[in-house]
């Protein structure tokens, strides 16, 4: 979905974590800094020390913890990103909790991943994402957006991590909705994807109407969970193209 970035222990990932928990964030920081590729360059336990510390240390992934006491790793996100439109998010979380991951895709996290998670698969999360790539959970995507599309129940047919019929549902997209629905599924609204492809707003409005009706869903939040689902398990299918 994004340009891919390359790292190396001479220009390591830099991370920052927000947990309320200090016990989380020194295990989370022990772990990534023992990758020769990964610094942590700062740690929080509250919402507002990461908005006022965070983009002065100029993270590459910020890991964030869900629920924290002053609100809530979503919102941190989506305010980071606003700052640093190049910043990858990885949502930490205790619980499986369809509406965070929703509310997570929407604010343009790059990754939502849950505590119980091996430190391996951690630390490739985090590389994941900050590569540019989605890291998403396969099951719980796929049972959001069945629940979303009213599907529950009906997963014969369907492969690991994405829908056979979300597959053919984006084929009969055209190049430039394929676009948007990319941003779309990186939580833009209809202003920023008309500033990023160099089109009107009311054209945006357009092309997305058309879009969800070929999708077969009433809703763009829809849409974007069936793009992030898809682009996560078929990265190499959803470069999209360039006005």
């Amino acid at each position: 979905m994004s340009e891919v970035r390359e790292f190396s222990p001479s220009h390591p990932i830099r991370v920052f974590v927000l947990d309320d928990h200090e016990v989380v964030r020194r295990g989370v920081q022990d772990l990534l800094d023992a990758e020769p590729d990964i610094e942590v360059v700062g740690d929080t336990d509250t919402a507002a020390h990461t908005l006022a510390r965070g983009p002065a240390l100029r993270p590459d992934v910020a890991v964030l913890d869900v629920r924290i006491p002053d609100g809530d790793g979503i919102t941190v996100c989506r305010e980071l990103r606003s700052l640093m439109p190049g910043l990858a998010c990885l949502m930490l979380t205790s619980f499986d909790d369809d509406d965070a991951l929703l509310d997570a895709i929407m604010a343009g996290a790059a990754g939502y991943v849950l505590k119980e998670i091996k430190g391996a698969d951690l630390v490739a999360a985090v590389r994941t994402v900050a590569s540019g790539q989605s890291m998403l959970d396969p099951a719980t995507t796929t049972r959001l957006m069945r629940s979303l599309r009213g599907e529950e129940g009906e997963a014969e047919g369907e492969g690991e991590g994405g829908t056979a019929s979300g597959r053919e549902a984006l084929s009969r997209l055209s190049p430039r909705e394929r676009d948007i629905l990319v941003l779309i599924g990186e939580g833009l609204t209809n202003r920023e994807i008309g500033g990023r492809l160099f089109l009107s707003e009311k054209t945006v409005k357009n092309h997305i109407s058309r879009l969800l009706a070929k999708l077969g869903v009433e809703r763009r939040i829809q849409a974007a969970v069936l793009a992030t689902t898809e682009a996560a398990s078929h990265p190499d299918d959803h470069g999209g193209g360039r006005p």
